[in-house]
């Protein structure tokens, strides 16, 4: 079937059910960020391949809401899908609830799939539909014409050793239990992957890039259950799962389970619990809608968690330095495409002892592909890197244990003024923030603006946000604390581990972006109070060749000079001889 016959066959559908609209989203019943192939209902619908978006569909008109990540590649991807891109004004905003309600006649019905769709956003669909007095209804209209549609994933799932984790599955299930206890609930349902694989010390495969399983739990102060398919669990860890407390059962039962709670009060994190849930509850439940405390206690790393994710930055920055030494001594004597180079750095990660996979889709750009902050080439975009201008990588892994994330941009080849300028304002960025020192308390927002100043004062600025959380051996992208604009009531706590990304683009010519990340730790105590700073954990020299020192202060001279001689000596010994001597050359000081 074509993408139109797609689009056919779901309004067939439609009229059948008397739906006038058919909302698909881009997730499954467990609000992730990257799905299993059974969810990618956003791509066998219309094509388009990026993580984040909504299809809604009527009799007369078929859209994709995204945001300004996927423009560009979202009118290349729906060329002849019988959909059109409707650029969403504000990120991460359901803009098509207002469009439905101005088109749809009163009394019409709109349908989606429950599980789909997060408990926070059903709700907020029906109340903004309700004054025209509109429905909802759940439905999978994929379902019937998806032919071989994928089944749930069955690859196995592994306890990691808890020596490894540096908290005991007991001690975070007390922790969970004293912070549920806080909220007055009886029980807490928890859906989010990474939560539950933070918290039963669990991993899989059954998403890629982000080394979780599908489950559930229910937690309650005497009672926890694992809502799982035990045969992804090999006996051994079915037995130590037993000896925890823990009691298995199936991976749908958690559905009749939730039928059955009868008077308890359930504490579900609305945005990560699917809306599904909130229709199969008995009206005596009381609801109680809360963050689950699960994502506070993840994001602050433990003492070996820290030390096993600086072991993994010194195995990605060994790869990473092989990389770009390939790179530099390769271009423009041999073919190398963007393609070919995100299959290199895989290559190189893969020759680590403990690599355990990509932690996202490569973002391989050269040229005016890197002024595309999320793009990911393919066989039509594939770019044939030349001997000039800058090529920009955004890569990472996952390693046993600990999770990376860096971006750098190289120049491969003579470069313009602009390029170099815009080269060292994102530098300085960087540095700044990346030296940023702050009271207790502070949020994201506020450092966002320390980074951001010297590109303000240029009249510059980026559309994306400056940093996010990162987890440990585990997603790339962790919440709760994000540098960004927008005003997130989260501090920025000791013990998270954030990036820091700032860039420049400039469409159809060139793009920069420069990634580490950063530990919060305490700085100082005095008089004003408690203050803490960041410890740079990312290990990969950075390019000072085009740097215009003129742009920078001396002290950001100093912490350039101080980090790329750290990272020389950190990767020394695990480099060979001609290796070691290229690294030397690359981080001599400015």
């Amino acid at each position: 079937m074509t993408y139109q016959d797609k689009l056919k066959a779901i309004r067939a559908r439609m009229i059948e059910k008397n739906i006038a609209a058919y909302i698909i989203p881009s997730s499954d019943p467990h609000m992730s960020e990257y799905v299993p192939d059974r969810f990618k209902c956003i791509h066998f619908a219309s094509g388009f391949t990026g993580s984040a978006g909504t299809l809604v569909i009527t009799a007369d008109f078929a859209g994709l809401w995204a945001d300004f990540r996927y423009f560009e590649q979202a009118n290349e991807q729906l060329k002849d899908s019988g959909y059109e891109l409707v650029k969403l004004q504000v990120q991460h905003t359901p803009e098509y609830i207002s469009w439905l309600y101005g088109k749809l006649p009163d009394g019409a019905q709109v349908g989606f799939d429950y599980q789909l769709m997060s408990m926070a956003l059903g709700e907020e669909i029906k109340a903004s539909l309700a004054p025209k007095r509109m429905d909802i209804k759940n439905l999978d209209l994929l379902d019937d014409i998806w032919e071989d549609r994928p089944e749930l994933p069955a690859d196995q799932a592994f306890l990691l050793p808890e020596a490894d984790c540096g908290q005991r599955f007991e001690s975070k299930l007390s922790d969970l239990r004293a912070e549920i206890s806080k909220t007055r609930a009886d029980v807490h349902i928890v859906s989010s992957l990474d939560d539950l694989a933070w918290l039963f010390n669990i991993r899989g495969k059954d998403v890629s890039y982000n080394p979780v399983v599908l489950c559930y739990a229910l937690i309650s102060l005497s009672v926890v259950t694992l809502y799982i398919d035990e045969n992804k669990l090999n006996a051994e860890d079915l037995v130590l799962m037993g000896e925890r407390g823990i009691k298995i059962k199936p991976y749908n039962d958690i559905k009749s389970d939730i039928v059955q709670l009868g008077q308890a009060s359930v504490l579900f994190d609305e945005k990560r619990s699917c809306y599904e849930f909130i229709t199969l509850l008995p009206s005596t439940v009381n609801v109680i809608r809360q963050t689950t405390p699960l994502v506070f206690l993840k994001s602050i790393k433990n003492s070996k968690e820290i030390e096993n994710t600086h072991y993994s930055m010194i195995q990605d920055g060994v790869a990473l330095t092989r990389f770009f030494k390939w790179l530099e001594e390769n271009i423009g004597k041999t073919k190398i495409t963007e393609i070919s180079a995100s299959q290199k750095i895989k290559a190189y990660r893969e020759g680590a002892e403990k690599f355990a996979g990509l932690s996202f889709a490569s973002i391989a750009g050269y040229g005016p592909h890197a002024a595309l902050p999320h793009y990911t080439p393919n066989v039509d975009s594939d770019l044939e890197l030349q001997p000039e201008g800058l090529f920009l990588l955004d890569s990472g892994g996952h390693y046993f244990y600990g999770t990376t994330d860096v971006t750098r941009t190289v120049p491969l080849g003579p470069t313009t003024e602009e390029e170099k300028k815009d080269y060292t304002l994102v530098l300085s960025a960087m540095i700044f923030g990346s030296a940023a020192k702050f009271p207790k308390g502070t949020r994201g927002y506020q450092i966002d603006g320390i980074v951001r100043q010297q590109l303000w004062q240029q009249g510059i600025n980026y559309g994306h946000g400056t940093g996010h959380g990162v987890g440990y051996y585990l997603n790339v992208h962790e919440g709760p604390q994000n540098i960004g604009p927008s005003n997130a009531a989260v501090a920025v706590d000791k013990g998270m581990i954030t990036s820091i990304e700032p860039g420049i683009y400039r469409p159809g010519k060139h793009g920069v972006r420069t990634e580490n990340l950063v530990l919060t730790v305490a700085s100082s105590t005095t008089e004003f109070g408690e203050f803490l700073g960041f410890e740079t954990l990312t290990l990969a020299y950075i390019d000072t060749s085009i740097v215009l020192s003129n742009l920078l202060l001396p002290a950001q001279i100093d912490w350039l000079n101080s980090y790329n001689q750290m990272v020389y000596e950190k990767l020394k010994p695990f480099l060979n001889e001609a290796e070691s001597a290229w690294l030397s050359e690359k981080c001599k000081a400015i």
